[in-house]
């Protein structure tokens, strides 16, 4: 592609600022910005991303679809919430008006096992109109090209046990809550615990009805299954609080978390397969103590066994810079809803954005 990648943003929250100066700063260019808080709407995006002024201002995101349609970028990215069912208006939007899109809701990242019927909705309009639809972000990288990768070097794999950690604080009020953060215990076991507390066929049934509230893991146990070729047997996750002996204080949540209530919450997800190897993973999210600071921690036990920890990683840039960087992806994908293990390998992009698409 000759000319510039063109990029409309959906979402202009602490992610965002992110994101949009990674895109300028890969060579594309933001067209359009668009969020639902009145405080946001109205403000220039530089102003969001900390520097000149873009001549770009936030719109309210009703006004997304005309937009959309009228200045027809190559790309929008969703940077709000974590549910397919969030996003869905969203992406169909996109889908709607042929505009590729990528978010970084965390269900989206494989949400075949979890959200089919509304993935198959999106996925069916975007095959009409010749756009693609993804997820991606730091589980792309680091909860599955990476173990993926690591797997190709692996003669026998009989489990693979991951754990990770991320600060609720720094991904805005939404993700905080899903995390149960600020909860007492009761109210967490009522509220967040007890949704796990069911049989497979109650899980089923409400996947089928498009109402089953996936953690993070539920999607990257999916995604790591399809890519090494594995069939899935069962699949189980449970939602476990965590808790701290002081009194914690979330400028996310406006609030300070009495000591004893959830600060957050360990989701794990354990997949067992037909080809015997397990998959047992743990994400946990929540208000940071002073002495607390994220972690992957992954290994695969077989011949031979290997263990990968990568201590304080930077998951909000790591994230932001993930999506933006899998953007000529997206835009080479074929049409419809592509999870990314169908995709090439996360490449650091020293070039244009532009450069990398293989035709307008």
């Amino acid at each position: 592609m000759e000319r510039k990648i063109t990029v409309a943003q959906y979402g202009c929250g602490k992610m965002s600022a992110y994101t949009m100066r990674y895109v300028y700063e890969k060579g594309a260019e933001i067209v359009a910005a668009f969020d639902v808080n009145p405080a946001v709407v109205g403000r220039d995006i530089g102003d969001i991303i900390g520097g000149d002024k873009k001549g770009v201002m936030v719109q309210p995101a009703q006004e997304a679809d005309q937009t959309l349609s009228r200045l027809k970028p190559d790309v929008c990215i969703i940077t709000t919430m974590s549910l397919m069912s969030d996003v869905r208006d969203a992406f169909l939007i996109c889908a709607k008006n042929g505009v590729n899109a990528i978010s970084t809701c965390e269900e989206a990242f494989y949400p075949w096992n979890s959200s089919y019927k509304i993935t198959s909705e999106i996925d069916a309009l975007a095959r009409q109109t010749g756009c693609t639809i993804c997820g991606s972000g730091y589980q792309d990288v680091f909860w599955g090209n990476l173990i993926a990768t690591l797997a190709g070097a692996t003669h026998q794999i009989t489990k693979i046990k991951g754990r990770s950690s991320y600060n609720v604080e720094d991904y805005g009020i939404a993700l905080a809550q899903v995390h149960g953060a600020g909860l007492d215990l009761e109210t967490f076991e009522r509220e967040i615990a007890a949704a796990d507390n069911i049989t497979p066929e109650e899980r089923k049934q409400l996947i089928n009805e498009g109402k089953f509230l996936p953690s993070y893991m539920w999607s990257v146990n999916g995604w790591l299954c399809d890519r090494l070729g594995l069939t899935v047997k069962s699949q189980v996750q449970k939602c476990i609080p965590h808790t701290y002996h002081a009194d914690l204080h979330s400028d996310t949540l406006g609030m300070t978390i009495p000591a004893g209530n959830a600060t957050g919450m360990s989701a794990v997800v354990v997949t067992e397969t037909v080809e015997g190897v397990t998959i047992e993973s743990e994400c946990i999210g929540k208000v940071y103590a002073p002495e607390e600071f994220d972690q992957n921690d992954w290994t695969l036990y077989g011949e031979p066994d290997t263990q990968v920890i990568i201590n304080r990683p930077n998951t909000v840039e790591l994230t932001c810079a993930t999506v933006v960087n899998r953007l000529p992806d997206l835009i080479n994908a074929q049409p419809g809803y592509r999870t990314t293990d169908n995709m090439p390998t996360n490449t650091y992009r020293v070039k244009p954005l532009n450069e990398y698409v293989y035709s307008d």
